[in-house]
């Protein structure tokens, strides 16, 4: 069913997801995180839609998670609760996700974008995990993949302090691919995803697998991985399609499959 929390719209070759709580800055709360797993998962298995975008308001993409829903939470219910096991989901979702980030991305705002495969932010973001400031620590992968993007020191120093960064911190640090300026964020956005979704879908997907893999352990795997990858697509009529075109120095008509 439709969420008043997650709004979709569907263009030609990609899809805009776009969080919609602004009264209290896209919080994540487990209604609007099942609302929006959902909604990635049902455009992952559309055909049509080859990337996704994901954003928030010119105020904040998420400031966070919804505190009220945890604040008086025992060990047990939290477990329980196994609120993490959506963050898994998206996780697993193959099309590409490109963030479109304007004003705050902290805590789970931050952590949901850190899950997508490209961020552009505007130059009016701000980039934090402030968990520490509440007696917790970031629990969505916060301390994993804000580590990998940025390094054990800036990381450290995040997580440790809970202090926000700018947009040109966060594109120093490599957290983000680019700035744009906030009126035209999601204007940007879309030509990426229109150029993405341009390309064949089945090495799009397979592309973006690999390079994921490249995160999960030693280089030996991470080439293995690929090579699979790469060997599988010879099996597609999209890699016969673009070698031929290439050849015949025409555009190529790409099928899916």
């Amino acid at each position: 069913m439709p969420s008043p929390h997650v709004l979709l719209t569907r263009e030609e070759g990609y899809a805009i997801v776009r969080l919609n709580r602004p009264e209290v800055l896209n919080a994540l709360n487990a209604a609007l995180m099942e609302n929006l797993v959902e909604s990635l998962e049902e455009l992952d298995r559309d055909p049509k839609i080859r990337c996704i975008i994901l954003t928030g308001n010119e105020e904040a993409f998420a400031a966070g998670a919804d505190i009220a829903e945890m604040a008086r939470a025992t060990t047990v219910e939290m477990v329980m609760r196994d609120q993490f096991s959506l963050w898994d989901r998206i996780r697993n979702i193959k099309s590409p996700l490109v963030a479109a980030v304007s004003g705050f991305a902290l805590g789970g705002g931050c952590e949901l974008a850190m899950t997508c495969d490209i961020i552009l932010s505007a130059e009016t973001a701000r980039f934090g995990q402030p968990e520490i400031n509440i007696g917790v620590i970031p629990g969505a992968g916060g301390t994993q993949r804000l580590t990998r993007a940025v390094g054990k020191a800036r990381a450290m120093e995040m997580v440790l302090t809970g202090r926000m960064i700018t947009a040109e911190e966060a594109l120093r640090m490599g957290l983000i691919n680019r700035i744009v300026p906030v009126e035209s964020l999601l204007d940007e956005a879309q030509t990426l995803a229109k150029e993405i979704a341009s390309k064949p879908p089945l090495a799009v997907r397979l592309a973006k697998e690999a390079i994921l893999k490249s995160m999960d352990g030693s280089l030996e795997a991470g080439l293995e991985f690929e090579r699979k990858n790469f060997y599988m697509l010879f099996a597609t009529e999209d890699q016969k399609e673009g070698m031929k075109a290439f050849t015949e120095k025409r555009k190529a008509e790409w099928r899916g499959r």
